[in-house]
C-alpha cells in the first residue's frame, strides 16, 4: 500500500470514528461530553489532540472543525468567565462549550424522545424549539422539527464544583 493510500485510509478512519460520535452524541444527554472532550476539563492540546488541525480559529480563540454531518465549535473558558462566575483560576483555558451543527439531520424531538423527558426544559418560539437540560448541560436546537444544534457545556454540578 502506498504512503498516499495508507494516509487516505486513516483520514477516512478518522472521519468514521468522527461520524460514529457524531451520530451517537444526538441520544439524549451525556453529561456534557462529546468525543472525549468535556467542558471545564479538557483543554486545547487535548481538542487538537482528538480532532486535528481547525479550518478557522476565531479571535476569541474559538476553534471550528469540519466534521461528517456538519461543523463543531469549540470554546474556551477565559479570565473574564473565571472571574465572573467566581470559578478556580486553573479552569482558564479549559473547554467552555462545544456546539455542533447538524447540516442534515434526520432527528426530531419525537426520534429522540425528548417530548416527555421531564428532564429536558421545553421553549419555543416560532419555528424553532429548544430542548434544555442544566442537569447534563446539554441543549438541542430544533429548527421546523429537525436538530440544527447540540450544545455541551458544563452541567450545574461541575458548575457547582468549580467554585472557589
Amino acid at each position: 500500500m502506498s504512503a498516499r493510500n495508507a494516509s487516505r485510509k486513516a483520514a477516512a478512519c478518522k472521519w468514521a470514528f468522527v461520524l460514529f460520535y457524531l451520530l451517537s452524541s444526538t441520544s439524549v444527554a451525556r453529561a456534557g461530553s462529546w468525543n472525549g472532550i468535556e467542558p471545564l476539563k479538557s483543554r486545547r492540546d487535548d481538542v487538537l489532540k482528538i480532532l486535528g488541525k481547525p479550518e478557522h480559529e476565531g479571535e476569541s480563540g474559538t476553534l471550528r472543525f469540519a466534521v461528517a454531518g456538519g461543523m463543531v465549535t469549540i470554546s474556551f473558558v477565559d479570565d473574564k468567565f473565571v472571574n465572573t462566575k467566581k470559578l478556580r483560576s486553573d479552569l482558564a483555558g479549559t473547554v467552555l462549550e462545544i456546539v455542533l451543527q447538524h447540516e442534515r439531520s434526520s432527528n426530531t424531538p419525537e426520534s429522540m424522545k425528548l417530548l416527555n423527558n421531564k428532564g429536558f426544559a421545553r421553549d419555543e418560539t416560532g419555528n424553532a424549539a429548544i430542548f434544555r437540560n442544566p442537569k447534563e448541560g446539554i441543549v438541542y436546537t430544533f429548527l421546523d422539527g429537525k436538530l440544527k444544534t447540540t450544545r455541551y457545556t458544563f452541567s450545574d454540578a461541575q458548575l457547582g464544583r468549580a467554585r472557589r
